[in-house]
């Protein structure tokens, strides 16, 4: 009893005077604080349509674009990467049978859609290019630069009220979309009307 008594008061003398290896009066250690969890997609959605100007809202869109870019699956990634190289050699015919790869291993994948749209409007075929552009809004509504093609393909065809309200939807999502406000500033007085 005597002992135990002499160890509880030992334990207490150290931790009066700090005890090994804790200065006196120093804070106590913290615990490790959870590492911040990357922004979501809505997150970034949220804060390109809050954007206070053309520099910020770059850079949440690229952001946006990245995240985009990633299919979960290392295999349609690489098709995706060699099916862009194929298009900016002007090769729209290997990126499109690329591309039906793509659609086939991640049929899920917005920018899949999206990339072949490009790909056969590259090949003077807006009918199909309108499919796919329809099939990428399908899975992400708020693709812009899917909304800004729906915009040229209807314009293409003459519709010029459907590619105002594409542009604008494009707008409502990227407000500093420039190629998208030339548009709207061209169309609207044609579509809606000059004001008197």
């Amino acid at each position: 009893m005597r002992g135990r008594l002499f160890s509880l008061a030992l334990a207490a003398g150290l931790l009066a005077w700090g005890g090994p290896g804790l200065a006196q009066g120093s804070p106590s250690p913290k615990p490790a604080e959870a590492p911040a969890r990357p922004a979501s997609l809505d997150d970034l959605y949220a804060r390109l349509a809050q954007a206070k100007d053309e520099e910020e809202a770059k850079g949440v869109a690229g952001l946006i674009e990245r995240r985009l870019e990633r299919s979960g699956s290392d295999t349609a990634d690489l098709l995706l990467a060699r099916a862009g190289e194929a298009l900016r050699e002007k090769d729209a015919a290997l990126s499109v049978e690329l591309l039906d790869r793509v659609t086939q291993l991640a049929p899920g994948w917005a920018e899949a859609w999206m990339r072949r749209a490009a790909a056969f409007w590259q090949l003077d075929d807006p009918s199909r290019a309108l499919m796919d552009v329809e099939e990428a809004l399908v899975r992400e509504p708020r693709h812009f630069t899917a909304w800004m093609m729906l915009g040229h393909i209807a314009l293409s065809s003459g519709d010029k009220a459907g590619a105002l309200a594409a542009y604008r939807r494009a707008l409502g999502i990227h407000p500093f979309l420039e190629e998208a406000e030339k548009a709207v500033k061209r169309l609207a007085p044609e579509v809606d009307g000059r004001d008197l």
